[in-house]
């Protein structure tokens, strides 16, 4: 179980704090249950949860969990990005993005911004659904190690070039 003022990764919400747990008083909750009150540090609001949710919650990562993360970035591979058209390629990086597995999100922005590079080279352009997950695994990426090493988000990036010279620009 979690505790008051940890930060944990919700969902599709990203890193939130918990800022309560016990029996809310909504009408229509299970009075039986535990639940925990998150606060997505990505936007306002809060999230209530039972307690024995099934969806993914996990605590964030250390510091140091992070800085190794990052020190073994350039070793890294890309992902592989699978064959077999538009809707394989959407279920793969959607099954991806929501693993919140921070190094197979890292592999698949570097994969993508690869991919980005080649088609800007050629004249051609990534598509929509290309970007549009490459920023979701930046954001579930970026959101985990800024709250890891108590950097504002939009600093993670710099602070990964800095370690791991080639990483690429978002």
């Amino acid at each position: 179980m979690f505790v008051i003022g940890q930060l944990v990764v919700y969902g599709g919400e990203g890193v939130c704090r918990v800022e309560g747990i016990g029996v809310p008083a909504i009408p229509g909750v299970d009075k039986a249950k535990q639940y925990y009150t998150l606060s997505p540090l990505a936007r306002s609001g809060q999230v209530m949860t039972p307690v024995d949710t099934k969806i993914l919650i996990r605590p964030v990562m250390s510091r140091e969990e992070a800085e190794e993360l990052i020190g073994g970035l350039s070793a890294l591979e890309p992902e592989k990005m699978p064959s077999g058209g538009i809707r394989a390629a959407r279920d793969y990086y959607h099954q991806l993005v929501m693993s919140y597995d921070c190094r197979r999100l890292a592999a698949m922005i570097k994969a993508v911004s690869r991919k980005r590079a080649r088609a800007l080279r050629s004249g051609k352009k990534v598509s929509q659904m290309d970007e549009r997950y490459l920023k979701r695994a930046e954001d579930e990426l970026y959101g985990e190690l800024s709250a890891a090493l108590g950097l504002e988000r939009d600093a993670v990036p710099d602070h990964i070039r800095r370690s791991c010279p080639g990483w690429p620009e978002n």
